[in-house]
């Protein structure tokens, strides 16, 4: 089944796109949610009618993803964990608790996007990303502290 994208979909395609796809994909994910319309020729003639308003769309999200990704850039948050012999931590730092600690910060993220660069294990200074859209990525600094 061809369909036309509404939103960018991971490893499927961008806004805009025709696509072909499985019909139950198509029938149970991407219809229902909005993400895809079919390709039949009055949606693709909307769709060229459509295309620069989508091109302006898809400008604003990236101009949006690169400023909300230069305020992150300026961030470091700090995490409190309870340690053992040399430092080492109990548990591990998790996404979620990014996110929350993120959002205090005034950066609302969703806990997917936020991935860790390398293992938390000891205490010290991790960095951390957020992939904002496809083509930005924000890093900002985790600090791991011993609870006292």
């Amino acid at each position: 089944m061809k369909v036309i994208l509404n939103q960018d979909v991971t490893s499927l395609g961008r806004i805009g796109e025709i696509v072909n796809v499985r019909n139950g994909y198509a029938r149970n994910y991407l219809l229902p949610r909005g993400f895809a319309a079919v390709a039949n020729e009055a949606n693709e003639a909307a769709l060229k009618h459509h295309r620069r308003i989508l091109d302006k769309r898809k400008a604003q999200l990236l101009a949006e993803a690169k400023t909300l990704a230069a305020q992150i850039e300026k961030v470091s948050v700090t995490v409190y964990k309870q340690t053992g012999e040399d430092e080492r931590i109990f548990g591990s730092v998790t996404t979620a608790e990014l996110e929350e600690l993120l959002g205090q910060e005034g950066h609302k993220v969703a806990r997917r996007d936020i991935s860790l660069v390398e293992d938390i294990k000891k205490v010290g200074v991790y960095h951390g990303q957020v992939k904002l859209h496809s083509d930005v990525t924000a890093k900002f600094k985790v600090w791991v502290v011993a609870k006292q």
